[in-house]
């Protein structure tokens, strides 16, 4: 049982990883994938099995939703989430169908066994409009927060091109962030400006560490 007690209207970051930090897709079909199941398990209706079909075109703005998905980022060995809890328990039952469903697939697809995932997912609650902006930018540029060098850049799926491109069917809830932005071009300097001070503070902690516990 999970001690938080995620209410409706309110903000969540999301985080979880593959158990022993081990990769959690392997090719652009698992990532296909994984996108696929955070847009069709967004439903409190049942939806079965899912097959190769386009659920973006299917699902979208059809199904009621049991969370708003503000910004994702899918790495090959774990992923974010920002969420806006839209209907009783709707994160519980989110993340239980996504996070169950998905390791099914991809355990039938690798004939393995056992977890897929590390435990129960992180959860942070989003107390102030400050964090949120903040969380929705690390959530967009993750995989730049985390310098991940990868064969195949096609594996890292993420909200930014929507926060950056033009309006298409997407699939996240933009307007609470974009709204407090004049365009999407200030969005972007705000989001890149952040992730220069995420940086920082990182390099400033493994700085720390070094010094703490030597080189050794």
């Amino acid at each position: 049982m999970r001690k938080e007690a995620f209410s409706n209207g309110e903000y969540y970051h999301i985080c979880n990883r593959g158990v022993d930090k081990r990769d959690i897709t392997s090719d652009r079909f698992d990532s296909d994938r994984f996108i696929q199941s955070i847009i069709a398990f967004n439903s409190t209706d049942p939806i079965g099995s899912i097959y190769e079909q386009s659920f973006l075109e299917r699902n979208v703005g059809k199904a009621k939703p049991l969370v708003n998905i503000v910004a994702y980022c899918l790495n090959p060995n774990h992923f974010h989430f920002l969420l806006e809890q839209v209907v009783e328990k709707g994160i519980s039952r989110f993340m239980g169908k996504v996070c169950g469903g998905y390791a099914s697939y991809f355990n039938e697809k690798y004939k393995r066994a056992g977890a897929l995932l590390q435990g129960k997912y992180k959860a942070r609650h989003i107390t102030n409009n400050d964090d949120l902006l903040h969380a929705s930018a690390y959530v967009n540029l993750n995989d730049k927060v985390h310098q991940l060098g990868v064969p195949d850049p096609k594996l890292i799926r993420n909200s930014w091109n929507e926060y950056i491109g033009p309006e298409n069917k997407d699939l996240c809830h933009k307007s609470i962030i974009l709204n407090q932005f004049t365009d999407k071009k200030e969005y972007v300097s705000f989001a890149l400006e952040s992730l220069e001070l995420m940086l920082e503070r990182k390099k400033e902690q493994k700085e720390a560490k070094s010094f703490e516990f030597g080189d050794i």
